[in-house]
């Protein structure tokens, strides 16, 4: 089958987002002053709570949607799979920020991470659900 044209639109533009959000977590977790200088102390304390299956999950949902945006651009068919764990695992870490933590984020962060988680849960749904249509319908292989 020939590659439609929005594998290499989807791909793109999804390793770039998943890559903004890689980009976040290495800097979060390198406490790299310049990016946590926009965080106020109150912020930073929450950041830095989190309990160590949470940056597990937080790690695998970044690097798993990372990968799965490549294994899109390769036409691999491993992609829905990686994307799923990569969902679960958002799904996890967003479990933890708004309903299991002492602190909610939206407390913390605003109203705004609200909405941005949204947006990303719905990106990372859509994606995994794009690549298992993909993959169903042979362009995946």
């Amino acid at each position: 089958m020939k590659t439609p044209w929005h594998i290499w639109a989807v791909g793109l533009l999804t390793l770039a987002w998943n890559g903004m959000g890689a980009m976040d977590y290495v800097m979060t977790q390198l406490k790299y002053p310049a990016y946590m200088a926009q965080f106020t102390a109150e912020q930073l304390d929450y950041f830095y709570s989190f309990p160590t299956w949470v940056y597990a999950a937080w790690a695998i949902a970044v690097w798993f949607a990372v990968l799965g945006s490549l294994l899109i651009l390769l036409r691999n068919r491993n992609a829905p799979i990686v994307l799923a764990v990569s969902f679960f695992a958002l799904a996890a870490t967003s479990v933890h920020n708004f309903v299991l933590a002492q602190v909610n984020m939206q407390d913390i962060v605003g109203q705004e991470s609200v909405y941005f988680s949204a947006v990303i849960f719905v990106v990372s749904l859509a994606l995994w659900l794009y690549a298992r249509r993909m993959r169903s319908i042979g362009v995946l292989l």
